[in-house]
């Protein structure tokens, strides 16, 4: 027996059943001639099922019939969807064919058999060419790093840059998964990687700022779900980028706005921490093969405080700030040196060598963050010899970290760099002497 659309509110629809009920995250199909579907969000007492217009059809009358489907959101995988734009659904962005009917499909809410927390036993560093990522934030297969900032303070010309490097230089297949932002940056990043060749390793889910907050909600899922395979059956080695973290946070709350759940103190939706946590988890490495990802976090208003932002930041194993206050110097990529975090730079991960250069420079940044105030006032001159050449040596690396982008050379005319982490080191310890 089919269930009957109950009552529609904006994207929610209350389908009522009288036996044979639906379950949690089965689809459903209306019976209007256009095979409208929806997702089952949860289900209430007396058989009505609270369910999400997956793509916004407002074609959807009360009193239509309502079909099971017996199954969820399932997604194309493996080498088909390779140099591909899809969205949510798998469908295509990208002006080609839809993959094809008969290729292997995963649902996106299974959970893995095995997902083993990410070991630093034996570390194995992936150079960037980007030099205070290399030397502050060491890019460790299996780990998580999240790129933090405001608006236009350089989180997607990083991220792009980073897909650039770490793509030619051989280092597996990339994801990248585009939530909630604009077009217009994922239309930037797909023709960057087609001039560079680079979207024969890469897999790309979009949901722009335009589309509903489900599917929003739903990209993130769905590029991870694909890369699980890839690592899982392919025992493939996965570069995971999402732009942006905060944007999934921000969806998952609108969602919880339209079913009329109570917010959390923060004024996000109850479970936002939870869901949050279960994406981050799936995100990992295991015995199989290794997601190492890079998650670009909006700070709404500059507020680092944010408690979305802190909690999405606490699930990172390194942590790197954009600041508007850097970016308003012309260094570029602008980064809080002051800020930078990393569980990884230990001796055992980046060698001695690393780890003492890190422990020196670290220490005169900060020494230049103290004296800042007092050259202020009194001038640069009026230190003492020791203080002076110490606040003029943390200038020196505060430029020397400051690097091209190859992803902007052809919006500025200037050449980008890339830079080994032997090449960072020595022109480090250069101006340590």
């Amino acid at each position: 027996m089919a269930g009957i659309v109950n009552s529609i509110k904006n994207s929610v629809v209350l389908v009522q059943f009288d036996e044979d009920y639906p379950i949690t995250n089965e689809v459903l199909e209306v019976d209007n001639g256009h095979a409208t579907e929806l997702l089952v969000d949860h289900l209430d007492p007396g058989g009505i099922a609270f369910c999400l217009n997956m793509r916004s059809d407002l074609r959807i009358k009360k009193g239509m019939k309502v079909k099971r489907l017996k199954r969820s959101i399932e997604l194309p995988v493996g080498d088909p969807i390779i140099g591909r734009v899809l969205n949510a659904f798998g469908d295509p962005l990208d002006g080609g064919e839809p993959v094809d009917a008969s290729v292997e499909r995963k649902d996106i809410f299974n959970l893995p058999e095995t997902s083993n927390k990410f070991s630093v036993e034996k570390p194995e560093i992936l150079p960037t060419g980007i030099k205070v990522i290399d030397f502050f934030t060491p890019f460790v297969k299996g780990s998580k790093v999240g790129i933090i900032g405001g608006a236009g303070v350089g989180k997607t010309v990083l991220t792009m840059e980073l897909i650039n490097n770490i793509a030619k230089s051989g280092g597996g297949l990339s994801f990248f998964a585009g939530i909630g932002e604009r077009i217009r940056e994922g239309h930037e990043l797909f023709e960057t990687l087609k001039e560079n060749d680079l979207l024969k390793s890469t897999c790309m889910f979009f949901a722009q700022m335009n589309e509903n907050p489900f599917q929003r909600s739903l990209v993130g899922l769905s590029a991870t779900s694909s890369a699980e395979y890839f690592r899982d059956v392919q025992n493939k080695d996965i570069l995971f980028f999402a732009d942006n973290m905060y944007r999934y946070v921000q969806a998952k709350t609108e969602l919880s706005t339209i079913l009329d759940q109570v917010p959390n103190e923060g004024g996000y939706e109850p479970t936002i921490f939870s869901d949050v946590k279960t994406l981050q988890d799936r995100l990992s490495s295991n015995e199989k093969g290794s997601i190492t990802s890079v998650q670009t976090i909006y700070v709404p208003a500059d507020d680092v405080s944010d408690p979305a932002v802190q909690f999405i930041q606490h699930e990172m194993d390194s942590t790197i700030v954009l600041s508007r206050a850097v970016a308003e110097q012309g260094i570029r990529p602008a980064i809080d040196l002051t800020q930078v975090n990393s569980s990884l730079l230990t001796p055992e991960v980046v060698g001695d060598r690393h780890y003492l250069l890190s422990v020196r420079v670290q220490a005169l940044l900060q020494k230049h963050e103290s004296l800042k105030g007092i050259v202020a006032i009194i001038g640069e001159n009026e230190l003492g010899a020791s203080d002076r050449d110490d606040f003029n040596k943390a200038k020196k690396l505060i430029q020397n970290f400051s690097q091209n982008m190859n992803v902007m050379t052809k919006h500025s005319g200037v050449p980008g760099e890339y830079f080994t982490i032997e090449q960072t080191l020595n022109a480090i310890e250069e101006i340590l002497v």
